[in-house]
């Protein structure tokens, strides 16, 4: 007889949570989002913030936002996409994130020199344009940053400070880079990748965040947590890092669950969320 498959682990639930960052728009999610909804509510997830951020995602991701109670919506071109930015796509970036209050925040956004999918010049021109869009409109930004510290820095300090500015979501830097972004007044968002067992530097990080500055996420579907490496993430393995996190910091998984709520609530301008699922 065939070895028997272990059973997949489930996530603790943890009254409180939210995901700060995901892309519900990819399978399996987006096949039975009603599924992908109550498995985050039995997780404790409370609200989810989902992401738009190509020509293509950027309409969707505002439909799906105004018809689901719990779900906000991010607009803007991620940096693999800042070659297709002309006048017309950017105008079109302007009229989805004023086209409704679900929609919380600008990006995602910045430098990724990893990977470089974009050319570099493209990049620094769409995220300088993305910067001014947010402070016109008065939302703060959500940022991908990788391998372009550095530049990333340069380029905001063209740009007038701003009292909330946002999030660097998915922060894979050290402890020094995060005390970079923390200076210039910054949220700092931690994924599943904070639960690897080699991401020693980025642990270091996590314990030099503040608890007023620091939110949850998944990025899903990608980059789920341990003990579920190597799947398809969703909404619901928020709670993984959320309990991993917290025995870190030395702190109650509920008590981080409620801060980085509050935080990404503060951050985004989101509501109170509603009682029941109802509506989700």
């Amino acid at each position: 007889m065939g070895k028997k498959r272990k059973p997949k682990p489930q996530p603790p639930h943890i009254p409180g949570l939210i995901d700060s960052h995901c892309h519900l728009d990819y399978a399996p999610m987006a096949d039975d989002l009603e599924a992908t909804f109550a498995r985050a509510e039995a997780a404790g997830v409370e609200q989810m913030v989902h992401i738009g951020c190509s020509p293509d995602t950027m309409g969707p991701a505002v439909e799906l936002a105004t018809t689901h109670a719990r779900v906000f919506a991010s607009v803007g071109i991620h940096p693999h996409e800042a070659r297709h930015l002309d006048d017309e796509l950017f105008a079109t970036i302007e009229r989805l994130a004023t086209s409704s209050a679900k929609v919380v925040a600008i990006g995602e956004t910045g430098l990724d020199y990893h990977y470089d999918f974009s050319p570099r010049e493209d990049q620094l021109r769409a995220f300088g344009r993305q910067i001014e869009l947010a402070k016109a409109i008065d939302k703060p930004l959500v940022l991908h940053i990788r391998d372009a510290h550095a530049d990333a820095w340069s380029v905001l300090d063209e740009h007038p400070a701003r009292a909330n500015p946002g999030v660097v979501h998915c922060f894979t830097g050290n402890a020094a880079e995060a005390e970079r972004w923390l200076e210039r007044g910054w949220h700092i968002a931690f994924s599943g990748i904070a639960t690897f067992k080699k991401a020693v530097e980025l642990r270091e990080a996590v314990l030099r965040v503040p608890r007023e500055r620091i939110l949850l996420e998944t990025d899903a579907p990608y980059l789920a947590p341990e003990p579920l490496r190597g799947r398809r993430n969703e909404p619901a393995n928020v709670a993984f890092t959320c309990a991993a996190l917290a025995e870190l910091r030395g702190e109650d998984p509920r008590e981080l669950a409620r801060t980085t709520a509050a935080n990404t609530r503060a951050l985004f301008g989101l509501p109170e969320p509603q009682a029941t699922r109802a509506s989700v």
